[in-house]
């Protein structure tokens, strides 16, 4: 039987992390001295207060986690934290509108980046920190960063870590998961505070290169202007952004790897040649097109060639220029890309490039066994033979996801006739991408769309960030059973 008060111990310490993550908003407020002061005091009081009380409900379970406990929780964290992390838009008037703020909010947390907001410069500094944070915080995985958290207090890390990190092989960097998450969230901090500082040299205030580096890193695409990164026209601020999208979507692991020096490592990782190979080819690609069909000189196109690519491709979703304004070619490359993803062990989203390599092999080897059916071919990644297990877990991934993506659109065309806005609304939510194509694109964003479908694409950002299987368990009658 699967263990309610463990379940509510642990999203107990999860609402302490985020009440005092609004602490830490509610210190930005009061730097700019600005409205929204009460609503983040309040805000956090009521985090901090339901979280511990949850914790004094629960003081004597110290039962060892499940994986059915593990998947409940990561499935339910990002809903609860949606609920709590929405306060500071209602109480301060920002998103008045409950349905807006959760979206928001939602959108926020599992790094998707759609947005609501049609006045982000008007918005006061606490509310778009508190809105660049919810990304960086569910960019590496509120799970992730609780494992060196939560063994202190008795709750066991490797479910929770196999289920937030559901790809086709979580790699971890240390034996011991607690030591793991340490790594990984050092490594993130790194690259986070790298980039602010470069963000700043290169001439963006303080508050923007932090609110920046927050959602790059995430993945997450946010920014504090309304034109997005095409505020500023600034080739290295472009560059800087371009870096570190790349390492964003780039294995964790890896980068890891790097940091110690091991470079060889990094480029004998297949999944990494192939990431670099699908963002050459695409950018070459849109940037012949751009050449051809835009006023573009060569470094502007070839930057906002790359920059997309890679934007889209890690389903950071920045935007320094409108691609449903180019050749309907270029467009509809960009939205092939909503379906690649960054590497597996990245911040990214959509369906991860690992996978789409395994796909890839496997078709491959399937045309040897037609020619040759009683050899053994295994599909090999790394030179390694891949467990048939995890094969058929890629194969069960794509059909689910592209049966999910057709269902949904179909649906949601009940809620957004244009089939072309359906489409690009269910795609980018489900990939946790952005913007999206027709009446939701990167000039554009989700305010008109009516209350039912934002709830729906609440739903499809969740079932994305957890890629799939994490949620979609929940709802089978074996998952319940004893």
């Amino acid at each position: 039987m699967i263990n309610i008060r463990l379940i509510i111990k642990a999203l107990g310490f999860l609402l302490l992390v985020e009440g005092i993550s609004m602490l830490l908003a509610l210190v930005v407020t009061l730097i700019y001295n600005e409205y929204d002061t009460n609503a983040f005091a309040v805000s956090a009081s009521v985090s901090i207060s339901v979280g511990a009380i949850n914790i004094l409900f629960t003081r004597k379970i110290s039962e060892k986690m499940n994986k059915r406990e593990g998947f409940t929780i990561v499935s339910l964290v990002w809903i609860v934290f949606s609920f709590f992390g929405c306060l500071p838009y209602i109480l301060s008037g920002a998103i008045p509108n409950f349905t807006n703020a959760f979206f928001e909010t939602m959108s926020g947390f599992t790094t998707t980046g759609s947005s609501i907001l049609n006045n982000i410069e008007e918005l006061p500094h606490g509310i778009l920190f508190w809105r660049s944070m919810t990304q960086w915080l569910g960019g590496m995985g509120i799970i992730v960063l609780s494992l060196a958290i939560l063994p202190i207090f008795g709750i066991g890390g490797m479910q929770l870590y196999a289920a937030e990190v559901p790809g086709p092989a979580p790699d971890k960097i240390s034996p011991k998961i607690k030591q793991t998450a340490k790594m990984l969230w050092s490594i993130y901090l790194l690259f986070t505070v790298s980039e602010m500082l470069l963000l700043w040299i290169g001439g963006m205030n303080i508050f923007d290169a932090v609110c920046h580096s927050f959602t790059t890193m995430a993945t997450g695409g946010f920014s504090t202007k309304q034109a997005s990164i095409a505020h500023w026209d600034s080739p290295f601020i472009h560059y800087v952004i371009i870096v570190f999208m790349f390492l964003a979507g780039t294995n964790f692991s890896l980068s890891y790897c790097a940091l110690k020096g091991n470079f060889k490592r990094v480029f004998a990782d297949e999944e990494f040649r192939f990431y670099l190979f699908f963002i050459g080819f695409f950018t070459v690609l849109i940037f012949l097109g751009q050449l051809v069909s835009s006023y573009y000189g060569v470094e502007m196109a070839f930057r906002h060639s790359m920059f997309q690519v890679i934007s889209i491709l890690t389903t950071t979703g920045y935007a320094t220029a409108d691609y449903l304004l180019w050749h309907p070619l270029l467009t509809i490359l960009i939205f092939t890309l909503f379906f690649f993803g960054g590497s597996a062990g990245s911040t990214g989203g959509s369906v991860k490039i690992m996978r789409i390599v395994i796909l890839l092999k496997n078709s491959y080897y399937e045309l040897r066994r037609m020619i040759h059916p009683h050899a053994v071919i295994p599909v090999k990644f790394n030179k390694h033979s891949v467990d048939p297990k995890i094969v058929t877990n890629v194969l069960a991934f794509f059909i689910m996801y592209f049966l999910i993506f057709i269902i949904s659109t179909v649906i949601f065309t009940g809620i957004e006739p244009d089939l072309e806005s359906a489409m690009g609304a269910v795609a980018t939510c489900l990939g946790n991408i952005g913007p999206g194509i027709g009446k939701v694109g990167p000039a554009e964003n989700f305010l008109y769309i009516a209350p039912a479908g934002k709830w729906f694409l609440s739903g499809l950002m969740l079932l994305g960030r957890l890629e799939l299987f994490t949620v979609l368990v929940l709802f089978t009658p074996t998952f319940w059973k004893d």
